[in-house]
């Protein structure tokens, strides 16, 4: 059975890429045999695990090598793909479905350390202000440099009440640890409340099973605050980094009546599908604001993008990560884990890729006033800057580093400018008129 990611929950360090890129090397040799080739360089293969388990400076466990030269083959294709042993494969399917002790902490492998990608709200790690960005260089004191992304994870995760120290790399900062208490992760995905002025405020931070279930569940928890209809809606996916395909599609499918989510396009033409939603708007004509930023990934951007598209919400905030493809997992049968293999492209129901560029707002408002001598050393973080990501296939560029087009006053004491912003817009009905007619 095969399941469709959107998500970047996992992937696989750079490094022992050695044998991967052995079998992928070009060669002019047996050029007339393309099969007299692949046999040859799985010779080169085993003629070098040979001279590793001979040679090598220390014993090595050969089937982790081979495990690392497979990892090493599929993460050169992109950063997306990559092996799933037994155990993996069954924490990926823990994170989609069921619950785990650890952090509550969203990563991808960057330069042989681990990238944080974004904190699950209400847990650990959200508690102890980790941010999108920040940089796992040890864990419990010890060097995590060119660790599979698999043992990091392992690592973080263990019994419910226990302690670990991570040392954290943040961008303008001195390297800092954090001591955190592991916890039974739940993932609640849905948190709503209802804002001044009749606003109905919901937040999505991720994609599992369960994610278009709770926010049907918030729906009518905001239906009875507000006695009725809200006067207006912020669906907030800022920080959320995807998950499930067909959950990016239903929860698009609650704020549209039918027509297309979202288009996928393979190699093969069983991997194209086109996905509309199913009739049932709620709220319907409520006016409605789209927060996004640059956490925003995968499944949060196949929302955003069909409510931009189909005009049926305004996108506010920053220009989000720009993963525009999907990962099917095929298990491998018995204990022997699964392949997550990048097998399409998506696209927005106008046709556009987003793949390396993301969503563009509608409205550019920042959360964080950045001024032109922080700009110039503004680290980027997007799916365009991960080793071997895949190239827009229609030649599009994201934006380059420029002074957001709004951004908080120098006397700003509110806590969440962007969603300020939203709600000020929403309970002007003249302002988002103007601002629809703008951008529509």
């Amino acid at each position: 059975m095969r399941s469709l990611f959107l998500g970047m929950l996992f992937g696989a360090v750079m490094g022992g890429g050695l044998i991967g890129a052995s079998l992928l090397e070009s060669s002019s040799a047996n050029a007339q045999d393309p099969h007299a080739e692949v046999y040859g360089k799985l010779t080169i293969l085993s003629e070098v695990l040979a001279y590793i388990d001979s040679d090598y400076v220390t014993e090595i466990d050969k089937a982790d090598v081979i495990e690392a030269g497979i990892n090493g083959m599929l993460t050169s294709l992109d950063p997306h793909s990559g092996y799933l042993n037994a155990e993996n494969y069954q924490e990926i399917q823990i994170d989609t479905s069921g619950q785990y002790g650890g952090l509550g902490i969203e990563i991808i492998p960057e330069k042989g350390f681990i990238k944080v990608v974004a904190p699950i709200d209400d847990t650990p790690a959200s508690r102890a202000g980790l941010k999108s960005g920040d940089l796992l260089t040890r864990i419990n004191g010890t060097l995590i440099a060119g660790m599979n992304m698999q043992d990091s994870v392992k690592k973080m995760r263990g019994e419910p009440g226990t302690d670990i120290t991570i040392t954290i790399v943040r961008e303008g900062v001195e390297p800092f640890d954090v001591t955190l208490t592991r916890e039974v992760i739940r993932p609640k995905y849905v948190h709503s409340r209802l804002e001044e002025g009749n606003i109905g405020y919901i937040r999505i931070s991720g994609f599992n099973e369960r994610t278009t279930l709770l926010l049907e569940e918030a729906l009518a928890e905001l239906t009875s605050e507000a006695k009725g209809r809200p006067t207006g809606l912020v669906l907030d996916l800022r920080n959320n980094p995807g998950g499930l395909l067909d959950q990016a599609v239903s929860v698009s499918g609650m704020f549209l009546s039918g027509g297309e989510v979202v288009s996928i396009f393979g190699r093969h033409p069983s991997n194209n599908q086109r996905y509309s939603a199913e009739a049932g708007e709620v709220f319907k004509d409520v006016p409605m604001i789209v927060l996004i930023n640059r956490g925003s990934a995968s499944a949060s951007e196949i929302v955003a993008g069909a409510l931009q598209d189909r005009a049926r919400a305004m996108v506010l905030g920053m220009t989000s990560f720009g993963k525009g493809s999907v990962q099917n997992v095929f298990p491998l049968g018995g204990d022997k884990g699964a392949v997550r293999l990048t097998t399409a492209r998506y696209y927005t129901p106008s046709g556009r890729s987003i793949q390396g560029t993301g969503i563009d707002p509608d409205i550019e408002v920042a959360q964080e006033r950045v001024t032109e001598e922080e700009l110039a050393r503004y680290q980027r973080y997007t799916e365009a800057d991960l080793p071997n990501a895949l190239k827009n296939e229609e030649g599009s560029m994201r934006r380059g580093p420029h002074l957001p087009e709004d951004q908080p006053p120098e006397a700003y004491d509110g806590e969440d400018y962007q969603l300020d912003r939203a709600l000020q817009i929403l309970r002007e009905p003249g302002k988002f008129a103007q601002h629809a007619t703008q951008t529509g």
